[in-house]
C-alpha cells in the first residue's frame, strides 16, 4: 500500500506507541489496519486528534471517522476483527480478543449502534464489557415443561408493565429438549475438533453453500464480576458440563470456583453475598443448546435474550431461577433461524444479535427496574458467559453473508 510521505511519517509514529511486540504476520495486518486509517482520514486534524487521544488517554478527544462500508470492507480484510479493535488491541488494550469484549461510549457522537454513515473507531471511545449498559426490568417468570418451557404467567397482568410478577418453579432436574433423546434425527455428535461442523440438510435457493454452525473448542466463556469489576481470569469450558460455585478448587476443568477469586476492592456486601453462593449452578452444552440448572440454596437470576424474544417477553426480562429448577439459556437452531431472517436485513441487523449470545446471570441478588438494583453491575456477585459457538456462527454470517451483500440459509 503505498501512501505520499507525510503519511508514511504519520503511521511511523502511530505504530511507534503500540504497546506490545507483535510478530512479523500480525505485524502487516497492525500496519495495513494503520495505513488505511491514515490515507482514509478526511484531513490532518483527524490524525492529529488521534495522535492527542493515544498520547492523552483522553476520552474527551473527538471521533475519529471512517466511512461505514469500509469498516465492513476492513472487518473481511483482517482475519474477521473489526478496525476498531486492532486499533484498541494496539494502543489500548492488548488482551481485547473481538468486537464483542467493546461498547462504545453513549458520548461518541459516531458510535457504530448510531447507525450513522461515519463509524468512529478512536480507542478512547471504546470502554470494555466489565460495564455492560444492560436493560432495567425484573419479570421472575415460570417455566412449565421440559418440551415447551413457555411459563403459565397471566400475561395480561404482565404486558401492563408489572415487572414483579410471582411464580414458583417446578423442580425438574433432567429437563432437555426433545430432540437431545439418543437417537434422534436431530442429534448431532459434539466433538471439540474444531473442524466438525453443523450443515444445513439441503441447499437454499437464496444460497446453495449453507454457512455452518462449527463446534468450537471451549463452547462457552464465564467471566465473574463483582459490582462493575471483572475479578480473575475468564473461565473456558472444555467439558460439556461445568458448575459455578464458592468453593475453591483450582484445577478441575469441570469447575470455575468463585471462592478462591480475590479482589483487594471488595466490600462488606460483596463479601456477605459470596458466602451464599454455595452449589451454585450447573451449565450445560448439548449440541448447541445451552442450559442452566440452580444447584445452590439461594436463587439465581437470568437474563437471556433469545428466551426473551421467543416467547414475546420484554428484551430486559430477568428470569428468576430457584434450587433445583432449570432454565434453558440459548436454543441453537432459533437462533439460526434469526441469524438467516437478520441476514437479509443487512450487516447491522446480524451485528445486533450480539446480546443473544451473551447470558448474564446473577447470584443471590436481582436487578431491574422493579428491584433495589437498577442493572446489574449493581449487583454483589454475577457471571457473563459468552456462548462461543453462536458468536463465531454470527461471525461468519457477517463476514459471508453480510460483507458480500448476499443472502444466506441456515438450519440446524
Amino acid at each position: 500500500m503505498s501512501i505520499p510521505f507525510f503519511h508514511s511519517a504519520t503511521v511511523k509514529r502511530l505504530l511507534a506507541w503500540k504497546l506490545f511486540v507483535y510478530n512479523e504476520q500480525d505485524g502487516k495486518v497492525y500496519e495495513n489496519a494503520v495505513k488505511t486509517l491514515v490515507k482514509k482520514a478526511n484531513s490532518t486534524k483527524q490524525l492529529e486528534e488521534l495522535e492527542k487521544a493515544i498520547t492523552t488517554q483522553n476520552a474527551g478527544t473527538k471521533c475519529i471517522i471512517i466511512p461505514r462500508p469500509l469498516l465492513e470492507q476492513m472487518y473481511s480484510c483482517y482475519g474477521n476483527n473489526f478496525p476498531h479493535v486492532l486499533y484498541c488491541r494496539l494502543w489500548r488494550w492488548p488482551d481485547v480478543q473481538s468486537h464483542h469484549d467493546l461498547h462504545s461510549l453513549e458520548t461518541c457522537e459516531h458510535a457504530f449502534h448510531k447507525m450513522k454513515s461515519e463509524v468512529c473507531v478512536n480507542p478512547y471511545h471504546f470502554q470494555r464489557v466489565e460495564t455492560p449498559q444492560l436493560p432495567q426490568v425484573l419479570a421472575p417468570i415460570q417455566p412449565e415443561g421440559p418440551a415447551s418451557y413457555p411459563p403459565s404467567v397471566d400475561h395480561s397482568y404482565y404486558a401492563k408493565g408489572n415487572a414483579n410478577v410471582q411464580a414458583s418453579f417446578v423442580p425438574q432436574s433432567n429437563y432437555l429438549p426433545d430432540n437431545a433423546a439418543a437417537g434422534s434425527s436431530q442429534q448431532v455428535n459434539y466433538s471439540t475438533d474444531t473442524s466438525q461442523a453443523q450443515m444445513a440438510p439441503g441447499p437454499s435457493k437464496l444460497n446453495p453453500e449453507p454457512i455452518l454452525y462449527c463446534e468450537p473448542a471451549f463452547w462457552c466463556s464465564i467471566s465473574y464480576y463483582e459490582l462493575g469489576q471483572r475479578v480473575g481470569d475468564i473461565f473456558h469450558a472444555s467439558q460439556l458440563s461445568v458448575t459455578v460455585d464458592g468453593f475453591t478448587d483450582p484445577i478441575n476443568p469441570e469447575r470455575f470456583c468463585l471462592g478462591q477469586q480475590s479482589n483487594v476492592n471488595r466490600d462488606s456486601v460483596v463479601e456477605q453475598t459470596r458466602r451464599y453462593i454455595g452449589k451454585g449452578v450447573r451449565l450445560s452444552y448439548v449440541d448447541g443448546d445451552a442450559f442452566l440448572e440452580c444447584l445452590g440454596k439461594n436463587p439465581v437470576f437470568v437474563q437471556s435474550g433469545i428466551c426473551n424474544q421467543l416467547y414475546g417477553w420484554d428484551p430486559s426480562t430477568v428470569v428468576k431461577v430457584p434450587n433445583g429448577c432449570n432454565l434453558k439459556i440459548f436454543y441453537k437452531k432459533e437462533f439460526g433461524t434469526i441469524l438467516s431472517q437478520s441476514a437479509t436485513r443487512g450487516f447491522e441487523a446480524v451485528y445486533q444479535l450480539t446480546k443473544m449470545c451473551i447470558i448474564r446471570m446473577s447470584f443471590v441478588k436481582g436487578w431491574g427496574a422493579e428491584s433495589k438494583r437498577q442493572t446489574i453491575t449493581s449487583v454483589p456477585c454475577w457471571i457473563e458467559i459468552h456462548l462461543n459457538g453462536a458468536l463465531q456462527w454470527m461471525d461468519k454470517f457477517l463476514t459471508q453473508a453480510c460483507s458480500s451483500h448476499t443472502k444466506c440459509s441456515s438450519k440446524s
